[in-house]
């Protein structure tokens, strides 16, 4: 116990002094002295709660570990069931039951779960692209955030300036993203570890100053408005087409209403997922998915195979940036409006938590990932200012008891019977 009482005092001091930070404690000179202002006694009760329960747990970590080796374990699956998960067969199964409850999703909910339901699959989207950097390659991207501004803001200034359509944008934004990470990776491609998260950091928050300053061209914080929705076949889903264009219910011959919009962007997400789950499948059984496998283990003996690891990365960068340019199109088309506010750090953040948190690699793990950390926040509204809090000690108790992730990624491998 003595020596855990360092570690438990400093970890007590450390979270009081980011708990009174995220809670808006800060010093200030009154006269001349300094005082804590911007809470009051609730908060600073809150605090010591906080760093008191810390202290106590560090102080009493080896017996709380050793009484907790001494619970009964919980009951493992039974083989037979765990082996019904390598058969392709029950795979395909799986898969097509899971399809078929997400499109049978928006009629069965309300308006508000369809919204909800929008916004998870756009996180899909956004955790399936970075997966392919940091889960199969191994390349920590912090500014990932900026290829989804890109493609967001690419969408919306080529339908500002040269009135493009959605699905023309659509392409346009995945290309330019692309773009954007293949010039990214070139500064990188001598780079690892802490050095390369430091320089995709900066990327990121390089992108979201020039769309601030830029006034001339992205209307700087004042962002940019009136942007197109997409269409079916040239049909609107508005109450009064444009000229030139005709509305979704004319057309079918039914009464307007609110939702077939809502439910129409819905099935357009779900369907760029599961083109975005198809492709990269795809790519993991080519070449390039085995070459980003072995770069993430080791780049020393990637090169030793022939490898190139330039080539390797470039197509990582690329083809990971594409899909959030797809998923910012998509964005701003949903929203109808878009400033440099949307595309902040803490995007990008939560993307690289639900990677981590769904399993390196692992797509179902991702998709899980993304529907915790999409839906619990709208859960728990009521705990909105301690939002990054939560979230901080969801990650800390992942990585003390699953680092792995909720749903790791299955690799082939043989066992010796013995």
């Amino acid at each position: 116990m003595r020596s855990n009482l360092k570690p438990a005092v400093i970890s007590a001091v450390v979270v009081a002094i980011l708990t009174g930070l995220l809670l808006g404690v800060r010093l200030d000179q009154q006269g001349t002295t300094l005082g804590l202002v911007g809470a009051g006694p609730d908060v600073y009760w809150k605090i010591a709660a906080a760093a008191a329960f810390l202290f106590f747990f560090n102080l009493f970590r080896d017996q709380l570990s050793a009484l907790w080796k001494g619970l009964p374990g919980l009951p493992k699956a039974p083989a037979k069931l765990t082996s019904l998960g390598d058969k392709p067969a029950l795979r395909r199964l799986f898969w097509c039951f899971m399809i078929a409850a997400a499109i049978l999703w928006p009629f069965l909910s309300n308006r508000g779960g369809t919204d909800l339901g929008t916004l998870v699959l756009i996180y899909v989207m956004l955790g399936l692209g970075l997966n392919i950097v940091v889960g199969l390659a191994g390349l920590l991207d912090l500014g990932y955030v900026g290829f989804y501004a890109v493609g967001a803001y690419g969408y919306a200034l080529m339908a500002m300036y040269f009135d493009v359509g959605f699905w023309t944008g659509l392409v346009i934004a995945g290309c330019l993203a692309a773009l954007f990470g293949f010039l990214l990776g070139f500064p990188v491609l001598r780079l690892r570890g802490d050095y390369l998260a430091i320089v995709t950091l900066g990327f990121g928050e390089i992108i979201r100053i020039l769309l601030n300053n830029m006034t001339w061209l992205t209307n700087g914080p004042n962002g940019i408005g009136g942007i197109p929705k997409p269409t079916l076949f040239g049909l609107e889903f508005s109450r009064r087409a444009s000229e030139g264009m005709q509305s979704f219910h004319e057309f079918v011959g039914i009464s307007y209403n609110s939702e077939h919009r809502v439910i129409f962007l819905y099935l357009l997400a779900l369907l760029l997922v599961l083109i975005t789950l198809f492709v990269i499948n795809r790519l993991l059984r080519m070449p390039i998915g085995r070459a980003w496998e072995a770069l993430r283990e080791d780049e020393i003996a990637c090169r030793a195979l022939g490898i190139n690891p330039t080539a390797v990365k470039l197509g990582a960068f690329t083809i990971g940036a594409s899909f959030a340019g797809f998923a910012g199109c998509f964005f701003a088309a949903r929203q109808g409006f878009i400033s440099p506010e949307s595309f902040t750090f803490i995007e990008s953040a939560i993307i690289l938590a639900i990677v981590v948190l769904g399993g390196m690699g692992s797509q179902i793990g991702v998709i899980l990932a993304a529907i915790i950390m999409t839906i619990l926040p709208e859960m728990a509204r009521e705990f909105d200012e301690y939002r990054m809090l939560l979230f901080g000690l969801m990650m800390v108790l992942m990585m003390i008891w699953r680092p792995q992730g909720l749903l790791p990624m299955s690799r082939p491998h043989m066992e010796l019977r013995t």
